[in-house]
Formats: structure tokens, C-alpha cells, sequence
């Protein structure tokens, strides 16, 4: 019986180093599927639209992209205020 559980415990690690160098095949591709926060894209952001965003949250966090995106349009938004201040 011991001699069982060697052989398994044996074979467990040959497959988690196969696994582990690759040699098994890689995994597919994985295709980002979810929706994108709702960000109005027509006229200036509001107050409003801000405290209406929320962020879709994955295994690390938020996702990254939707951050990236709503930061992007704040700051083009606060460059043409500024902007128009200047005038």
C-alpha cells in the first residue's frame, strides 16, 4: 500500500513539472467578454456621471483599462476647461 502512494506521489510531480515547464500545452486565449464602466461619451462629465461609475472588479482589483479610460477623459476634460478659462 505505501508502495501505491509512492508511485502516485511520484506521478503528481512528473505532471506538475511537465505542467509547470509548459510542455503540456498552453492555455487559450483568453477573451475579455465583460462590459466596459458606462462612461458618457457625449458632452462634459458631470458630477453626477462620476458618482454613477462603477468599476468592474476582477481578481487583482479594478480592471485596469476601464481606470485608464475614465482618468484619460477626466483629464482631457480638465485640459479644455482650462483652456476656455485661458480665453
Amino acid at each position: 500500500m505505501m508502495w501505491l502512494f509512492a508511485v502516485v506521489a511520484v506521478v503528481v510531480m512528473g505532471v506538475a513539472a511537465i505542467v509547470a515547464t509548459g510542455r503540456g500545452g498552453g492555455l487559450a486565449e483568453v477573451h475579455d467578454d465583460r462590459p466596459d464602466a458606462s462612461v458618457p461619451t457625449d458632452g462634459p462629465l458631470t458630477a453626477a456621471d462620476l458618482r454613477a461609475v462603477r468599476f468592474t472588479t476582477a481578481v487583482r482589483g479594478y480592471r485596469t483599462a476601464e481606470v485608464d479610460a475614465l482618468l484619460d477623459r477626466l483629464a482631457w476634460e480638465l485640459e479644455e476647461r482650462a483652456q476656455d478659462r485661458d480665453r
